[in-house]
């Protein structure tokens, strides 16, 4: 009885932890099918930007063609194929960030947008996205939290009021907010920190800084005279890659940072 006692104990924090990762995955797959960093913007706003993307991403293909042209008589292929790797990073960075919301987007402008009412729990004129606010409301189903633009939050009073949301069905893109009953107090909204705006641009900016940060270090070493052929393409790649790990690194260090401090601001019970 000691021993299956004891094994028992080893595994349960295999368990857990395995749970942990479950529970993980399961939020990162709803937060892709939401929509990831688009999720809340109008569908006609992320289709336009879907558009842009799919511009970009051609304009890389147009680039990695002329590399692959111009390169192999004076660098060799494999040089040639070093300097065009760096340019497929921004196109997938693009399918994985631009990718799920565009589908998405093409799908609420064809759909029926549905109605979402309850109790309202708080709301803020500033979130985790650029341009958007935050609602919280009380449904049938638990708390649910919404991203609503800013204009729309004016008239959301800083009292429990019952209210009606027209929510488009895949981006959650909130539609128009409407608002039962009386309101009583009307809503205080507090001067926003500077680290918030911050915050909400890192998330833009750490894509395009590993992209740059992976072109500039790949294309300048595989510009170089350097010999032989195969360790300047391999120079050329791991300069790369170097270089955009290094912008991976400070920007964790910087959320990290941001985080700590918009934890410090949160009044202390």
């Amino acid at each position: 009885m000691r021993q299956v006692r004891t094994q028992m104990r080893k595994v349960q924090p295999k368990q857990s932890a395995s749970n942990a990762q479950g529970a993980t995955r399961k939020q990162r797959e709803r937060y892709v099918q939401s929509g990831g960093m688009l999720q809340g913007y109008a569908p006609s706003y992320v289709i336009r930007i879907g558009y842009i993307s799919l511009a970009v991403g051609v304009a890389c293909l147009l680039i990695i063609a002329l590399l692959l042209l111009l390169l192999p008589p004076v660098y060799g292929w494999l040089v040639a194929v070093a300097a065009a790797i760096a340019w497929l990073l921004p196109i997938a960075l693009l399918a994985s960030f631009v990718g799920p919301g565009f589908r998405l987007a093409l799908k609420d402008r064809k759909a029926e947008p549905r109605l979402v009412q309850g109790q309202l729990v708080g709301a803020s004129s500033v979130s985790t996205s650029v341009g958007l606010g935050m609602m919280m409301v009380q449904t049938r189903g638990g708390v649910e939290q919404y991203l609503v633009p800013p204009a729309r939050l004016k008239q959301v009073p800083g009292n429990q009021v019952n209210i009606v949301l027209t929510v488009t069905p895949h981006l959650k893109h909130v539609k128009s907010v409407g608002v039962m009953g009386q309101r009583m107090v009307g809503r205080v909204e507090p001067p926003v920190p500077a680290v918030m705006r911050r915050l909400q641009l890192l998330p833009l900016l750490t894509p395009l800084g590993l992209a740059l940060a992976a072109i500039i270090g790949d294309d300048a070493i595989a510009l170089a005279p350097i010999q032989p052929e195969p360790l300047h393409a391999v120079l050329a790649i791991l300069v790369g890659a170097a270089l955009a790990a290094g912008v991976y690194g400070a920007s964790y260090l910087i959320q990290r940072r941001m985080m700590e401090e918009v934890q410090s601001l949160i009044p202390k019970t």
